[in-house]
């Protein structure tokens, strides 16, 4: 999927441009305020009123919130309704959310939970099986592991790379953290107050970043500098 051209203003104002494709996974990275967010937002059809958004795409793919397109929120907290019971939470038949939750690894009886009887990792893997209700092409990924601690980190990012390995979905991942974005992208663009600064394989710019926005970023999250094969 190929974004030619994405333009977010606020009346004369204008907050985001930039350009890129996901040939398979991307890592959308910048610090708070470089347009992440309101890039994901637009994406979603979910800028508020005072915002206006021109997406320019290739012809092949549509975005449908909900449908063509799916989010995986920052927080599984507070994603969730606490006195609801999981089952209720989702919007796809019996056998498709006990599919689900068998593809993320928990078993059939939790629907019958409510959310603060679960861990942060179950939850976070309730909110990762409900994106995937209506077989997205496009998985969006907003920080999903920020209130997750390191071994539940790595554990949902594994999980996603191999749901997306078997269900084929395109995933754009949208990160502070460039050290996430390397266990789970093929591709960075780096973003800084609404334009792109730096874009390609992660590898290679992990270990030969061009722009000095870029080199801040890495050495802020690899303290050792030890990067993905």
């Amino acid at each position: 999927m190929k974004i030619e051209r994405l333009i977010i203003d606020a009346g004369s104002k204008r907050l985001v441009d930039i350009s890129f494709e996901i040939v398979h996974s991307l890592g959308l990275v910048g610090e708070s305020g470089s347009g992440k967010s309101l890039t994901l937002k637009a994406l979603l059809g979910m800028l508020p009123k005072n915002l206006r958004a021109q997406i320019e795409y290739d012809a092949d793919f549509e975005l449908q919130a909900g449908k063509t397109v799916s989010l995986v929120p920052q927080n599984p907290f507070t994603a969730l309704s606490p006195l609801t019971k999981i089952k209720k939470q989702f919007f796809c038949s019996k056998e498709r959310m006990e599919y689900l939750l068998g593809e993320i690894g928990l078993q059939k009886e939790l629907l019958e939970r409510y959310p603060p009887e679960l861990s942060g990792g179950q939850l976070q893997r309730v909110v990762v099986a409900m994106a995937l209700e209506s077989a997205p092409k496009l998985l969006l990924l907003d920080e999903p592991t920020t209130a997750l601690d390191p071994q539940t980190t790595d554990m949902i990012l594994q999980l996603l790379l191999r749901l997306q390995s078997e269900m084929g979905f395109l995933m754009l991942f949208v990160t502070h953290d460039i050290s996430s974005a390397a266990k789970i992208c093929e591709d960075i663009c780096v973003v800084k107050e609404g334009r792109v600064v730096e874009y390609g394989k992660i590898n290679s710019i992990l270990e030969e970043p061009k722009d000095p926005y870029t080199k801040e970023l890495i050495e802020a999250n690899f303290a050792n500098r030890n990067f993905r094969e």
